[in-house]
């Protein structure tokens, strides 16, 4: 049994693990042969372009399958939550492969816009049951297909506020139970570098948030649709967690399904910038008055 090494350079890998993770050496891990047939895929390119001034803190009318006014390699930071494609008003009725297609094109769109290093967190919930389908799967594998290295996942944990559900299917009976689900993920992925360099960057996190952020199982309550005046929002405190996690300030923070504005706004109390991309004009207006009312308070 190989004994866990620890010395002023931290800790290395062992066999039965370590109970630290502070400077620990994981090449070991990392030389076995799970790991022999993957690699990071690196970006050659590692320019920055200047997001245009003229579109910091916009909201544009369009679909996001075309993100012709973001130039190449100009945003930080990709968050949002996809349309379910499941006869919510602002849906369209594809089938699963247009609708896996459609939001590919979207991805290919945001790795291109994405700087080497910048990250892209997708809040997805999986749907179904006849069968279930797990959406969360098929969007990382997507996401592998375009370029994105994975970085991993959040459990985002609803059950404090999700209220009592009863699609048990059948009661107390192994005839056929049905799982409620309370949970929903939120898929985190790296252009090229896992890295960025801080170089003149400014942090915003606290420790206490740090410890607790980097945590993969986040307890946070939902959103009522009634209350914001859309079909499905998340809460602001999602995306405020990502933003302060994979973010400097002044970041420019993009959501190509910006729907009722939550991701803009959680930009703007980090200190960040935002563009977004919104096909429904109500929901823009919609979006714009919330961002208002925030910077009024």
């Amino acid at each position: 049994m190989e004994t866990i090494k620890k010395s002023r350079k931290g800790t290395k890998t062992s066999s039965f693990g370590t109970t630290s993770r502070v400077n620990h050496d994981s090449s070991k891990f990392y030389d076995t042969k799970l790991y022999s047939e993957l690699s990071v895929k690196n970006i050659d390119n590692s320019v920055e372009n200047i997001f245009p001034t003229e579109l910091e803190n916009k909201i544009l009318l369009g679909n996001s399958e075309n993100l012709a006014e973001i130039p190449d390699n100009s945003v930080a930071l990709m968050i949002t939550s996809p349309p379910y494609n499941v006869a919510k008003e602002y849906d369209n009725d594809l089938s699963l492969t247009e609708y896996l297609t459609f939001l590919k094109n979207v991805f290919c769109e945001t790795f291109r816009v994405l700087i080497n290093g910048g990250r892209a967190c997708v809040n997805v919930a999986n749907l179904g049951r006849k069968p279930y389908i797990p959406i969360s799967d098929y969007i990382s594998q997507i996401m592998l297909e375009i370029g994105f290295n994975m970085r991993g996942e959040i459990i985002w944990n609803k059950s404090a506020g999700a209220g009592t559900s009863t699609a048990w299917g059948s009661w107390q009976s192994a005839s056929n139970p049905i799982l409620r689900d309370i949970h929903e993920y939120i898929l985190i992925f790296s252009k090229g570098n896992y890295k960025r360099e801080q170089k003149n960057r400014e942090n915003t996190i606290s420790k206490e948030q740090f410890m607790e952020w980097t945590k993969s199982i986040w307890a946070m309550n939902t959103e009522s649709a009634k209350r914001i005046g859309h079909p499905a929002p998340f809460p602001v405190e999602l995306p405020y967690r990502l933003i302060q996690l994979y973010s400097f300030k002044n970041d420019i923070i993009f959501d190509p399904f910006m729907g009722s504005g939550t991701t803009a706004i959680a930009a703007l109390k980090s200190e960040r910038k935002y563009i977004g991309y919104e096909n429904n004009l109500e929901y823009i207006k919609l979006a714009e008055n919330r961002i208002f009312e925030m910077k009024n308070h």
